[in-house]
């Protein structure tokens, strides 16, 4: 069964609302009514919480680091050393203050969404196939695959392929699914969903899985070009 969320958490995400207006959802093909790997640049906190208070119809599950899902001691420290010092270039005393309220409130968050832990050992097979149960039960997946070891840029740098082994997984259990590449232009509010390719039509483009992952990173890129060129377009056309 698809995952739904619960009563209290809908609650939660309302008063979220109060803060996030809504986002401006764009496509370039259909919408996404099956289940789909849906992969997006991050943003901080930005694009998942665009994902999860507006995308409406599509029941979801989302990938994240294991640390946020590990209990709030673990998230205390994933967020104020990785997530906001490391990526996101906060003073370090300025983020562990910061955290001792985002860290319970994330943590409320994150439970409320049923997150699937990913690792970077051998526990990543328990990714791999709690993702194919998700699927099957008919949600989409979504993954923030961005390389973001100096931040999260406007410009994205790489993919990590954990996604692709997990297609490829799907694949040889007999299901081909579309993945769905996105880009969340923050500026304009818009997240711009791009046209579904199937992993059978990547698998017989590529031969390895860091060419798959180079190649929708670089259609991530394209998206966020069209965004900025529309923002800008848009900008001077108020300035007229």
């Amino acid at each position: 069964m698809a995952c739904e969320r619960k009563n209290w958490f809908k609650v939660y995400k309302g008063f979220i609302k109060l803060f996030k207006k809504p986002t401006n959802f764009k496509y370039v093909g259909e919408k996404i009514t099956v289940p789909s790997v849906i992969l997006s640049n991050h943003v901080g906190t930005s694009a998942p919480l665009s994902f999860e208070l507006y995308l409406e119809n599509v029941p979801m599950r989302f990938w994240g680091a294991n640390e946020m899902n590990s209990g709030l001691k673990n998230m205390y420290k994933y967020q104020t050393e990785v997530f906001y010092h490391e990526k996101r270039g906060w003073n370090i005393h300025l983020a562990r203050i910061y955290c001792l309220l985002a860290s319970p409130l994330t943590n409320i968050f994150y439970k409320g969404l049923n997150l699937i832990s990913t690792y970077k050992d051998g526990r990543f097979v328990k990714t791999i196939k709690e993702s194919f149960d998700a699927i099957q039960d008919g949600n989409s997946l979504v993954i923030f695959p961005e390389v973001s070891d100096k931040g999260y840029l406007d410009v994205l740098e790489g993919f990590h392929k954990g996604f692709v082994i997990m297609l490829d997984y799907a694949y040889k259990k007999g299901v081909d699914l579309p993945v769905v590449v996105t880009y969340y232009h923050k500026k304009s509010n818009v997240h711009l969903i791009d046209e579904k390719i199937m992993y059978s039509e990547l698998i017989n483009k590529f031969s390895t899985y860091d060419e798959i992952a180079n190649y929708l990173c670089d259609r991530c890129n394209k998206l966020g070009d069209m965004c900025q060129k529309s923002y800008l377009e848009d900008l001077n056309s108020k300035n007229k």
